[in-house]
């Protein structure tokens, strides 16, 4: 067993224990990947052959993966707690300048921290330091750069195997009900197996290379999810905007990995070297806040962060389950998960540490605002989802912002959950109504649909924060982490976000309020649709009772020390223990501590936002739906019917703040109509008009060459020399008489001749 060990160049700096060799399930964990990417070739090649068309292979290896996913976390968790670096003195290795120099042997200065040891570093506690499994091989050289493919298990890569490989084999199971008798039913199981294989292969990248190649694959899969159905315009236009909007933010992705190729990583591409040198204090602190900026235009896109959030709601084109894969567990997690694996690099770049703003936080903040104030005007129920799932992307986006690196874990990981099955929900709606418009197709859904009811309330519970559910956890403790809380006993923290806190809480109320607005349209009043709806079946609601399931209890997997037993017990905060690195190749942020009063006020305000929405639509909508006998969706003489301030606003939200108008209308408009006519009209005048010109002077060349070169020079001397031949022929034919003795009179003549010739010739 290799133990590497990097030697600290300050008194404080963790020690970065890596191993190749450890649990079989841990070292063996690419292929949880693999067994989804062989599922799309056998799908691709053979599965219109099959029983199933194939959904059969998809389900069984997304199911396989899932069990080998769960028992590389068990593995991941007694490895955790239970496993022993060795000493020092067995030949612990240097990584000099960020590369590791396998020739250089430290002698052993102490032993190794045995399991469950406490390490203490400048007078304090801190747990012992994690060990991260990391096996690599070097795929290619070129230039003297080796260009490796490894793999990199740690507590965050664990989670994701997980949480991905659950989320998948949900809506693969959902999905057979649901695109049951679909024209392209197999060609959506195969993309739908790769779509995971190319998560899982992103989550488990030991090098920022390899996790190029799986970003981009999760974005080649969502452009042919998205556009399934590609033959209505305005599916292939989603699947077209999703894909050119996310190249604008790769432009930052593949500047930020070139600044770390060249700085952090001192022409190497390995996550781990990056991240401890930046750590360690060896990287210029331009490059790395350069470096920063950049990938965060990276995660804008592919995470739907504002401005770049607006392929986001119109990807919803795109079949049902596809929506749930990409919204909780694939595409626009791969953003977080790509800041949180590169943290060192926004930790210490934006200076996270002791201070109140930086560009990852207010990105976040402004995000999940926004995104949540235009959730209220859409009647379209995957795009309210849609917007939802924007603004909790702003939520993690800014706990990573403020250093609250296991708050945005937690709650990547609790909303995957909760928003998959609100998606699928919905979906199960839509199936009984064949419409996904609240307003003019639902309405009193609960009392054929119960079971679908049922989940999509504890879901929405969830995703409002509401205590004790799963949302509740994660959001109370990004709310924490924001450091901006003093009252009755601060919540610590890595700086003191005051305005990060009070967005965040914000987007509570907000969360809250239009969720409500969401179930009283689809579920309560009358209904408004055509026919008779009707419940699922059980392979659409069966994911939908999983989902729910996570959605009440996941939260208690972290829940904050002492908050039930008073004391520090050992299964409490576990989330963290086993997820969030300590190590050298993650730097050394505070935790903040549970704050009481700041979670009654989030509750409090979050309850507002319910109470207010509930009131509007199942009091005083409702009374006067009664009243009227008409099945109303909006007060008639609401604010916005009064207010003209109130009417702009609800204007700006319905045109969604007009980015839509300034991408679609100004600047690919701009490129379509101006230069586009620009552009034509220089083919037509000139170059068409130069190739015109040239075809009409060689119409020209063609004739005087014809008329003045071939017809009296070529044509005249052939036909010359075929006269002459003709006349010297009829000269030699009169000596033809055919008498024998004229014919031997002129050979001898000729002989003679010849003879004489040749006399001469001999006697020169």
């Amino acid at each position: 067993m290799n133990f590497l060990l990097l030697a600290a160049e300050n008194a404080t700096q963790l020690p970065l224990a890596v191993s190749n060799g450890t649990n079989w399930f841990l070292e063996h964990a690419w292929i949880v990947p693999l067994l989804p990417a062989v599922s799309f070739v056998i799908i691709l090649f053979f599965g219109k052959r099959m029983p199933r068309k194939g959904a059969e292979v998809g389900v069984a290896a997304v199911a396989l993966a899932f069990v080998f996913a769960v028992l590389t976390g068990v593995a991941w968790i007694n490895h955790r707690d239970n496993y022993t670096p060795p000493a020092a003195s067995e030949s612990a290795l240097v990584i000099d300048g960020g590369e590791i120099a396998p020739d250089q042997v430290v002698p052993a200065a102490e032993e190794a921290p045995t399991k469950g040891e406490v390490v203490t570093e400048g007078g304090g506690e801190a747990e012992q330091p994690t060990v991260a499994i990391h096996k690599s091989t070097t795929w290619l050289r070129n230039g003297g750069v080796a260009f490796d493919a490894g793999i990199l298990v740690d507590g965050l890569s664990v989670l994701m195997l997980f949480m991905v490989t659950l989320v998948s084999l949900l809506v693969h199971i959902y999905s057979t009900d649901y695109v049951a008798g679909d024209r392209r039913y197999t060609h959506f199981f195969a993309f739908l197996s790769l779509f995971t294989a190319a998560m899982l292969f992103f989550v488990l990248s030991d090098n920022i290379l390899q996790m190029i190649v799986g970003w981009e694959l999760v974005g080649v899969c969502s452009f042919v999810l998205i556009g399934h159905w590609w033959e209505e315009k305005a599916n292939s236009d989603a699947a077209m905007k999703a894909f050119i909007t996310n190249r604008v933010g790769d432009i930052g992705l593949l500047v930020g990995v070139i600044i770390l190729f060249f700085t952090a990583g001192n022409g190497s591409f390995d996550i781990l070297t990056i991240n401890s040198n930046i750590v360690s204090g060896g990287v210029s602190h331009t490059a790395l806040i350069v470096a920063a900026m950049s990938l965060t235009a990276a995660v804008m896109s592919k995470s739907g962060q504002f401005v770049l959030h607006t392929w986001l709601p119109d990807a919803m084109a795109g079949p049902t389950p596809v929506s749930a894969l990409i919204h909780a567990a694939t595409m626009v997690v791969a953003g977080i998960y790509m800041v949180a694996r590169l943290y060192p690099v926004f930790f210490e770049g934006m200076q996270i540490g002791g201070s109140s703003i930086n560009l990852l936080a207010v990105v976040g903040a402004v995000t999940l605002v926004l995104a949540g104030l235009v959730a209220f005007v859409q009647s379209d129920i995957k795009k309210v989802l849609a917007y939802s799932t924007i603004s909790q992307l702003g939520y993690m986006v800014m706990a990573l912002g403020v250093g609250a690196w296991t708050a945005a874990i937690f709650h990547l990981f609790t909303h995957a959950f909760f928003k998959a099955c609100l998606f699928l929900g919905a979906g199960s709606t839509s199936h009984a109504v064949h419409s996904f418009d609240m307003k003019k197709d639902m309405g009193g859904l609960r009392r054929w649909m119960p079971h679908t009811y049922l989940t999509f309330v504890v879901a929405s519970l969830a995703l409002a924060g509401i205590f004790p559910l799963a949302g509740f956890w994660s959001k109370d403790e990004i709310l924490s982490g924001t450091g901006g809380w003093g009252l009755f006993g601060g919540t610590g923290g890595n700086g003191a976000y005051t305005f990060m806190l009070a967005m965040g809480i914000l987007g509570a109320a907000l969360t809250g309020a239009y969720m409500t607005r969401v179930i009283y349209l689809t579920f309560h009043g009358e209904f408004r649709g055509h026919g008779t709806p009707h419940e699922s079946g059980r392979l659409i609601l069966v994911p939908l009772y999983v989902l729910a399931g996570f959605a009440l209890l996941a939260g208690l997997i972290n829940l904050p020390v002492g908050f039930i037993t008073g004391n520090n017990s050992s299964w409490q905060e576990r989330f963290g223990h086993y997820v969030q690195p300590v190590a050298g190749y993650f730097p050394d942020i505070a935790q903040a501590t549970p704050s009481y009063s700041l979670a009654i006020v989030s509750s409090f305000v979050a309850f507002a936002g319910i109470g207010y929405a509930f009131w509007y639509y199942f009091v005083k909508l409702d009374r006067l739906a009664r009243a009227t006998g008409e099945s109303l969706t909006e007060l008639p003489d609401g604010l916005v019917a009064n207010s003209a301030v109130a009417r702009a606003g609800h204007t700006l939200l319905v045109q969604k703040y007009y980015l839509d108008h300034l991408y679609t209308d100004i600047i690919v408009g701009t490129t379509k109509g101006v230069i586009a006519r620009a552009a034509n009209w220089t083919n037509q005048n000139v170059i068409d008009g130069a190739v015109n010109l040239a075809g009409r002077w060689s119409v020209k060349v063609g004739r005087f060459t014809y008329d003045r070169i071939d017809q009296p020079l070529v044509d005249g001397l052939a036909n010359a020399t075929g006269r002459a031949s003709n006349s010297l022929g009829d000269g030699f034919r009169v000596v033809q008489t055919g008498k024998v003795q004229q014919y031997a009179a002129l050979l001898f003549a000729a002989a003679a001749l010849l003879g004489g010739a040749l006399v001469v010739v001999l006697s020169l």
